[in-house]
């Protein structure tokens, strides 16, 4: 057996899993949230929470949710445009949320973070405090960027890549034994747009992405996945990166089934 199948023979007695949720995969062309995803994910989830596995959420979706709200066209470029796309979408992404978690008698808390939180001692300490007591009382957090005031992140070109880097700065905090982005790809692509299974070099995983066309509603893109992934790995945390538009593809993921792209961490 090789290291890539003893690997996902491992991720079912992984315990803590964040789940990162791209923007394009929750939403349509238009920045309104895809209902039936949506609920899909959801139901994943849930299903896992139910068996035991502690699970983070990092969503992104906020902003594509103010942009359609708003009557935009596009994710706009201007730092107080995208304050208020993202004042505007948290409020209705939340609300989806609350509305499909509660039909399976699960609590949500919300979470906004700045880059600056994890730079403050204090605040580092209090998010940490804060998640892991959610934790231990079954509240699942769902975790963004705090858009709506993090215009210093946004003009320095700081903003956490559509939550990639978020996410990854989210497993160091909490421990997490798995990180798993859901993107629009099947995981990382080889030239030919075939997936590759299992990569344990992102130097060589970079070599096969190639530039990408930005989205007008999201701000990442698989190189920002891989620099979250590697973040992710040199803290001792697997990573799958897989289409988050397959079918029950956190389900499968979790049983250990060949699903996405399997990025090894540094200390297998």
């Amino acid at each position: 057996m090789n290291i890539e199948h003893r690997f996902r023979a491992l991720i079912p007695e992984a315990r803590r899993i964040v789940v990162k949720i791209g923007t394009r995969v929750i939403a349509q062309k238009t920045g309104r949230p895809d209902m039936r995803q949506l609920k899909n994910l959801v139901t994943q989830i849930a299903s896992l929470h139910q068996r035991g596995y502690e699970v983070l959420m990092v969503s992104s979706g906020a902003v594509g949710a103010g942009v359609e709200a708003l009557g935009m066209k596009q994710r706009p470029t201007t730092v107080p445009d995208l304050q208020m796309c993202a004042a505007v979408g948290q409020a209705r992404l939340m609300a989806h949320y609350q509305e499909l978690f509660g039909a399976q008698d699960i609590l949500i808390g919300q979470i906004l973070l700045t880059h600056s939180d994890f730079q403050h001692r204090i605040r580092y300490a209090n998010a940490k405090r804060t998640m892991e007591h959610m934790i231990r009382q079954g509240v699942i957090p769902i975790i963004n960027e705090n858009d709506a005031v993090a215009d210093e992140e946004i003009k320095a070109g700081l903003s956490l890549g559509d939550n990639d880097y978020l996410a990854a700065l989210v497993v160091k905090l909490v421990r997490a034994d798995i990180l798993v982005i859901l993107s629009t790809a099947d995981g990382v692509l080889d030239a030919n747009g075939r997936r590759v299974p299992c990569i344990d070099n992102i130097a060589d995983a970079r070599k096969l992405v190639n530039a990408e066309k930005s989205s007008p509603l999201s701000k990442g893109g698989m190189d920002s996945k891989l620099s979250a992934a590697q973040i992710a790995m040199k803290a001792g945390c697997g990573v799958v990166i897989a289409g988050g538009r397959k079918q029950n593809v956190l389900t499968n993921t979790m049983a250990g089934k060949d699903i996405g792209t399997l990025l090894l961490s540094n200390v297998l």
